[in-house]
């Protein structure tokens, strides 16, 4: 009896305090999250064309569901609803983490008899066929987890969900004692691990905050058939207003490679005693002769000097592949072409002593309400001395039309999209850069006055 009662108590707590930390993780960065969505969604990977262009609502639903669901779990409020979503949504979360790590296991190792038996059984192909994910974005920028350390993460919390599904019945809304026990061990696994992990407070802030207007209106309400809903208002309130914040600026704790005061070009470096990650394709090889054909690595191709062998002709080469594990540097995609003729911009950028770059990732779904202010800011920059250059995924044609209908006067360079998306969450967005070093950043509603912008350099300074 007594390891059922605190199992259960060891479950609330946990799951409890996980659900906001990660809630509040993907409600700081939503716009990051929906990305993921995308991802998911795609005709490509599980094709769920229903949630196409409605990822950004969707994913900050599941950021406040999240919140609301550890909130009440710990609160003992309307259990059987609370454990009952728990269950459903764990389920979800395991499969979509379980689909990644299994599927980025078949891509990685496509030669392994276990992926010939998987392909020829459900008749699809490793390479052409599987998206390959870096992470499930469980946590966001803030903690990387491999695809099969999520997937696990979620089969341990699904236990723990368990527990406290089938002991539901048991449960009733806390006492005033149990509300100092479940809020008090709540707080310290939140502080354990926010700030001892991530190194961010705000999440122990933001759930002492939460419990004391709980416990407000649990108190000055005292109606046990309203106090349930009373304090899911409160918390849902709560947590809409701090999603839609980070949803119209920027993310109040930026975890990228690329936040205020990272420098880029040490974030491209690989630290000495480091090597990267050794990758190789397979080519299908046939002789001249004979007809046969054989696949040789290019590894081997190189190593074993097969490419001497006039006899053998390369018909088919395959997808690159991982072959060994290395140091993969937190910027190693971010690279600056010239629209026209692309030649690499990078280092001629990031050794300026001041640069102003405006992001915009996507030229035909940028917010072109704000054009004039970027417009008449950018002069100004350039009129004292600040160099000005935009940075887009687009093509040439499309963005010289937009250039000359929006009279931006600074020349663009291309970059990846996705780079530019991890950049800043805004589009458009505004970075300050000093030697490379990012001393600013703006979403679009929130462009700054050029003082402004000095100002945030005097501080470098």
């Amino acid at each position: 009896m007594m390891l059922k009662k605190y199992s259960l108590l060891i479950s609330r707590l946990i799951v409890g305090a996980l659900f906001i930390v990660s809630g509040l993780i993907k409600a700081n960065d939503v716009l990051g999250f929906s990305y993921k969505m995308e991802e998911y969604v795609a005709p490509d990977v599980l094709n769920w064309v229903v949630f196409q262009g409605i990822e950004v609502p969707l994913s900050a639903i599941v950021c406040i569901a999240e919140i609301l669901l550890g909130v009440a779990v710990l609160a003992g409020e309307k259990f059987r609803l609370a454990s009952w979503s728990l269950l459903l949504l764990i389920i979800f979360f395991a499969f979509l983490t379980g689909y990644t790590a299994i599927g980025n296991w078949f891509f990685e190792h496509p030669q392994a008899s276990l992926t010939h038996t998987f392909e020829s059984i459900f008749s699809f192909d490793a390479r052409g066929d599987i998206h390959y994910f870096k992470d499930c974005g469980c946590f966001g920028d803030a903690l990387q987890l491999t695809p099969m350390q999520s997937f696990l993460k979620d089969v341990v919390l699904l236990v723990f969900i368990l527990i406290i599904f089938i002991q539901q019945k048991t449960v009733k809304a806390n006492t005033q004692k149990e509300d100092i026990v479940y809020y008090g061990g709540a707080i310290l696994l939140i502080f354990l691990f926010s700030v001892g992990v991530l190194n961010w407070f705000f999440p122990v802030l933001f759930s002492a905050v939460t419990f004391a207007l709980m416990w407000a209106v649990k108190r000055l309400v005292n109606k046990p058939e309203l106090n349930g809903w009373l304090m899911a208002g409160a918390t849902t309130v709560i947590c809409t207003s701090f999603t839609l914040y980070t949803l119209g600026h920027l993310p109040i704790r930026d975890f990228r490679p690329y936040a205020i005061g990272k420098n880029i070009e040490a974030g491209m470096e690989i630290p000495e005693g480091q090597e990267p990650p050794q990758y190789a394709v397979n080519y299908t090889m046939q002789s001249q002769t004979s007809g046969e054909t054989q696949v040789v690595s290019s590894i081997d191709y190189l190593q074993k000097e097969v490419w001497k062998n006039k006899d053998l002709k390369i018909i088919e080469t395959s997808e690159q592949f991982l072959v060994k594990e290395g140091y993969v540097p937190p910027i190693h995609d971010f690279v600056l072409e010239d629209l026209e003729d692309g030649s690499d911009r990078t280092s001629e950028i990031l050794s300026m002593d001041i640069v102003a770059l405006w992001v915009c990732y996507n030229i035909n779904t940028t917010y072109t309400e704000v054009q004039p202010q970027v417009s008449a800011l950018s002069k100004e920059m350039e009129q004292k001395g600040i160099h000005v250059v935009g940075l887009t995924a687009g093509l040439y044609d499309d963005v010289e039309n937009f250039r000359h209908t929006y009279d931006l006067e600074f020349p663009f360079l291309t970059c990846d999209g996705t780079t530019l998306k991890t950049v800043i969450r805004s589009n458009p967005g505004l970075v300050l850069l000093k030697n490379g070093t990012v001393v600013g950043k703006w979403h679009h509603n929130d462009i700054p006055t050029f003082e402004q912008l000095n100002a945030q350099l005097e501080l470098q300074r």
